[in-house]
């Protein structure tokens, strides 16, 4: 089925009551038909809800429509995006070994695996996105995986995905992608071989920032490449905490299994029943959405690269952007998200525009239906260091937009007003 019928049928099969809206199951605990029915669960004898905390009726069906449009297996919804890439990678790693990281990428994922993870004794090591020859040299026998975003924030670089998970492949290495901008409506990594797709559902997917919550989903197939493999032997040895589970041996999708049983359980970042309703309500327009954020964002690029205070814009719908070609090659219709930015000459200048826009709110979130403006080198990317900015691709006069559903016109208006 095409992703817009998916987006409105994928994972709900109709209760006793045949509603046409998926019910919102608010509750924290279900009740058992008897102890053996009880023992059965618990020991994975019988798939069925237990606590909210490990599964929910209306999570699983978020979960299972995610999925679909992904076109992978197997999801878990957390309760944050930052939870979510936290999971990911701590299901690969541990104390002792590194993961490797594009240095493009959101700030609050840079200071997540450049210093918390740092705390669990996990390094994180960082490669230009557009650099698959430093990537293969980071990598050694500790490495447990390679993440990087799909369409990069702020910088807004697409990375060539088939490259990365080539390298990745030939070292028997996870493949990790943060799929937030693009969403599975523009691009799906896992059909170009990423193993598993994160994302803060509380962007694009809900739509309206009406909800916090993330979502990850693990590639069809992806058990064959755990089983046996000596970088994974947590996934192939008995697994004490439960009765001594091997995951790949399961029969199930065992990298969810693993973040669900082990992750999920012990560390509790679980989504609520009512934010994955909302985030259902929000996938039956992602579709439609996504085409008018990009046709909008694309307009105002067009605008603000004729503009003469503007020194640089980056977005890939523009013929003369340096990743037009890589997002020709792996985004839907060529459709670029709503998410951009562009240079001025100096912080002071980046600031100036950002106070005086009247649409575009000053708001540190994107994927909203309404605009929003950022200027990351104050907020987002405060903390880290001139070197990292540079890295990340962060200048002090970039401003990032995220272009919602207003009249492209307007917003144009409303840039131009705020540039003079």
């Amino acid at each position: 089925m095409d992703i817009e019928t998916l987006a409105l049928h994928a994972g709900y099969e109709k209760d006793s009551q045949s509603t046409m809206a998926v019910p919102i199951y608010q509750t924290t605990a279900y009740e058992f038909r008897d102890a053996d029915h009880a023992a059965n669960l618990f020991a994975l004898k019988e798939l069925g809800n237990i606590y909210t905390r490990l599964n929910n009726p209306t999570t699983d069906v978020f979960e299972k429509r995610f999925a679909s449009l992904e076109g992978g297996e197997a999801a878990l919804a957390t309760a944050s995006g930052m939870a979510a890439i936290f999971y990911a990678l701590a299901n690969v790693a541990q104390a002792g070994e590194n993961i490797v990281c594009a240095s493009q990428a959101y700030g609050g994922t840079l200071t997540q695996t450049a210093h918390t993870l740092k705390r669990f004794g996990i390094e994180a090591r960082f490669f230009n996105v557009h650099d698959t020859t430093q990537l293969e040299s980071l990598i050694d026998d500790k490495t447990r995986a390679v993440f990087f975003e799909t369409l990069t924030n702020p910088s807004i670089d697409v990375a060539d995905i088939e490259k990365i998970v080539e390298v990745a492949n030939r070292h028997g290495v996870v493949t990790i992608t943060d799929n937030t901008v693009a969403t599975p409506v523009l691009c799906q990594p896992l059909l170009h071989g990423v193993d598993v797709s994160v994302h803060s559902a509380s962007k694009y997917t809900t739509g309206q920032g009406l909800a916090i919550g993330g979502i990850m989903v693990e590639r069809k197939g992806l058990n064959e490449k755990l089983k046996n493999n000596p970088r994974y032997a947590h996934f192939n040895t008995p697994d004490e905490s439960y009765h001594g589970l091997v995951y790949t041996e399961v029969g199930l999708p065992a990298f969810t299994l693993r973040a669900r049983l082990s992750l999920l359980r012990d560390l509790g970042a679980a989504l609520s029943p009512f934010n994955a309703w909302l985030f259902i309500q929000g996938m039956e327009t992602l579709p439609l959405r996504m085409r008018q954020h990009s046709k909008n964002a694309l307009a105002v690029a067009e605008f603000l690269q004729n503009h003469p205070k503007v020194q640089k814009v980056n977005y890939p719908g523009l013929q003369n952007d340096a990743n037009y070609p890589m997002a020709q090659k792996y985004f839907k219709e060529g459709l670029a998200s709503g998410l951009l930015s562009f240079e001025l000459a100096s912080f002071e200048e980046a600031k100036k525009v950002v106070d005086s826009v009247k649409i575009f709110s000053l708001v540190v979130n994107i994927g909203d239906s309404k605009s929003i403006i950022t200027h990351p080198a104050s907020t987002t990317h405060q903390q880290l260091s001139d070197e990292e900015l540079k890295a990340c691709g962060v200048a002090p006069g970039l401003i990032r937009l995220s272009c919602g559903l207003e009249s492209a016109e307007d917003l144009i208006a409303d840039l131009k007003q705020a540039l003079e």
